[in-house]
């Protein structure tokens, strides 16, 4: 391939990889009515389709990212892309709901593995600063888009094909760039650090599975609760078993000091997944039951928006990143969406429900702040952390936009049935919710920033009463 030359393949081969694993977290949504119809299945039923991938994807990121840095990420990216392969080519072709379901949660185990692989893929290929956050904010942009595009591309796909090409459309693509990988991509490097520990591994995915479902299943507290209580102790007690177990190890599974260097983008992810699964979830609501538009008639109206996310990322972002720091980039990204959010709650208040404030709201979050924030708050938190352990802190990344998204929609899913005005199905309290998840993420990056430059201005002090007092050093 003498027309693209070895990293930007790299790059090309993660970041569509990671688009389709992006997209198959959301694009099942629109689709499981149609599933639900095929099998005779209850709505509790349908949902272990998307509540089992999720707690496999969940429960295993950290693991995945930490056997990427020790087995190599070329390894276990090919071992995820052939596993993702045959699970979307085997949930298609499923004669039975049991087969789904099985093909479904081996889908979450392959895009575990993938995520942190293709990230790790993208870092260690580009090396030099600037290069690296423009190819990472590239990479992020497609998951961004693909995060955002599943549900108008389920919408239209589910209406057009059935319920299985939203499947099997995984399948050529997924295919094509197994095949550049194995072909192109560098083989990884001898490594002499052996592997994590395995008990600490199967306990924290454990926990992080037993979190998950106690996010995903909070708005059912009235007939479920001494399970999820039961369920939350396990995780208190887990998680301190896990810590204390991990500070013994002499290769532990998670560094805390590494992991303390990139602690603000994490929590800025973490509220980010919480503002937009739960802005998706709310806004396909308003979509379908107040303006009274089809699964293909709301996937038409969002797709759009989906294609401005990656011009977005192409475009927009690296023309910030030349302008200002990552970090404030973050900070507009998080701006976007809390004014997005705010748009939202207008249109929800409003007795008029006028359409261009919709469109407003749905291109601050679904376009502009999803492609800067992710891009920008994925920079963020590899910047201070060595190479080594990038596949660890790409799974860190996207657990907590994962594990925020799933608490975040859980908390806004308790208040829909509140009293509305207007006629509308969906009340103003779970918009104002949103705008606070991304306040909340925006003060955190900005309280951050002050610091920085507070460290900043003192290094500067510093360095200049040593030039005066040894004008020799200088």
């Amino acid at each position: 391939m003498s027309f693209i030359s070895r990293p930007n393949l790299a790059l090309l081969i993660a970041s569509i990889s990671v688009f389709f694993e992006a997209l198959d977290i959301a694009i099942i949504n629109l689709t499981m009515p149609l599933i639900q119809d095929w099998f005779t299945l209850s709505f509790t039923q349908v949902q272990w389709l998307q509540t089992l991938y999720v707690l496999l994807y969940g429960g295993l990121l950290i693991l995945g990212g930490r056997l990427t840095d020790t087995l190599g990420r070329r390894k276990i990216f090919l071992t995820a892309s052939t596993l993702f392969l045959l699970t979307s080519l085997g949930a298609g072709l499923a004669g039975s709901f049991t087969w789904l379901l099985i093909f479904r949660a081996l889908q979450g185990i392959a895009s575990a593995l993938l995520m942190p692989s293709a990230l790790s893929i993208v870092s260690h290929t580009f090396t030099e600063p600037s290069a690296r956050s423009k190819a990472i904010g590239i990479f992020s942009s497609f998951a961004a888009l693909g995060s955002g595009s599943g549900l108008s591309v389920g919408g239209l796909i589910a209406a057009g094909f059935g319920w299985q090409w939203v499947f099997f459309i995984n399948v050529p693509v997924i295919l094509l760039t197994l095949l550049l990988a194995y072909r192109y991509l560098p083989k990884d490097t001898a490594r002499t650090e052996p592997l994590p520990d395995i008990l600490s591994g199967l306990l924290l995915t454990l926990v992080i599975t037993a979190l998950s479902y106690v996010v995903h299943e909070v708005g059912d507290w009235a007939n479920k609760g001494g399970l999820l209580l039961l369920l939350t102790l396990l995780v208190a007690g887990g998680g301190w078993l896990f810590a204390k177990r991990n500070s013994t190890q002499p290769f532990p599974l998670i560094s805390f000091p590494v992991l303390r260097r990139s602690l603000t983008p994490i929590t800025g992810m973490a509220m980010l997944g919480a503002t937009f699964t739960g802005y998706l979830f709310l806004i396909s609501l308003v979509l379908q039951q107040d303006r009274q538009l089809s699964a293909a008639q709301a996937g038409l109206l969002l797709f759009p928006f989906s294609i401005l996310s990656a011009l977005t990322g192409k475009y927009m972002l690296p023309t910030l990143l030349k302008r200002f720091s990552v970090h404030q980039t973050a900070i507009l990204g998080m701006a976007a969406l809390l004014a997005g959010t705010l748009f939202l709650v207008y249109y929800i208040q409003s007795t008029a429900h006028p359409l261009v404030v919709l469109l407003i709201s749905i291109l601050g979050v679904n376009s502009v702040g999803i492609a800067l924030s992710f891009s920008a708050l994925t920079v963020l938190s590899l910047q201070p952390v060595p190479e080594a352990h990038h596949g660890l802190i790409s799974g860190v990344n996207t657990t907590a936009y994962f594990v925020g998204g799933g608490f975040g929609l859980s908390i806004v899913s308790l208040f829909l049935d509140e009293p509305q005005q207007g006629g509308q199905s969906t009340g103003i309290l779970p918009a104002v919710i949103l705008g606070l998840y991304a306040l909340l993420g925006l003060v955190r990056l900005l309280v951050n920033s002050r610091k920085v430059r507070g460290r900043q201005s003192l290094s500067e002090s510093s360095s200049n009463v040593t030039n005066e007092l040894h004008p020799e050093r200088a």
